[in-house]
């Protein structure tokens, strides 16, 4: 299956080298770009874009308030984009925002060629970008610089979980792969994916980018805890 892919980033230098190195994989299709986030929104919504690659700063309107009208779409709207931050920097704000809001990750513009296109394809696929440990670290970061606003509504939620549910999400907000977390636990890595599911229903959650932060924020993973 073809993965369709929109750019938006206000630099059209950077739209066109990567529309140019996406479009070279066969199963990639870019169905367009855009130079700020208010055109990003209205291409988004246009063409039904499997993943849409944001820029986080831009004019007119930022990648977050992009990002954030992309997954949660005003009534009548039905498609959901998976939203791929772009950054250059390692550490921004805007970026821990961008994954509270819903976006499945996030990856600096001058990563090397092959990860945006593995970036883009494990987005598409569900995934969430998280096993950098740069991105680990961000977000411990910032959950340890910012502490929640409603701190015990986290907390109270994993009341919700089997307490295999919520060893499950501890090794996920670590940072642990499927495959990991099934050797850790001594579980089928088909049991892990059901597990997931679950704490992702149960939690209200998008995907592991939000388990990470909610992880984080709900007490349950200490930033920087090992």
């Amino acid at each position: 299956m073809t993965i369709k892919v929109i750019i938006v980033d206000d630099q059209a230098m950077v739209r066109a080298g990567f529309a140019a190195l996406l479009a070279a994989q066969p199963d990639i299709d870019v169905v367009g770009d855009a130079a700020d986030g208010r055109q990003g929104v209205e291409l988004g919504r246009s063409a039904h874009p499997d993943v849409v690659l944001m820029d986080v700063r831009m004019p007119e309107m930022d990648g977050l308030e992009a990002a954030r009208q992309l997954l949660d779409p005003p009534p009548g709207v039905h498609h959901r984009p998976k939203v791929l931050m772009l950054t250059t920097f390692d550490v921004d704000d805007y970026v821990y925002e961008a994954l509270r809001a819903g976006a499945s990750g996030f990856l600096l513009k001058d990563a090397p060629p092959a990860d945006l296109i593995s970036a883009v394809r494990v987005v598409a696929a569900g995934e969430a970008l998280l096993a950098p440990s740069v991105t680990r670290r961000l977000i411990a970061d910032f959950a340890k610089q910012r502490p929640a606003r409603r701190r015990g509504g986290p907390a109270l939620r994993l009341n919700g979980l089997t307490p295999r549910e919520t060893e499950v999400l501890e090794l996920i907000a670590r940072g642990l792969s499927n495959q990991e977390i099934a050797a850790s636990l001594v579980l089928a890595e088909q049991t892990v994916k059901t597990h997931i599911g679950r704490v992702l229903a149960k939690l209200g959650l998008r995907d592991r980018a939000q388990a990470v932060i909610f992880a984080y924020e709900s007490g349950l993973v200490a930033p920087g805890g090992q």
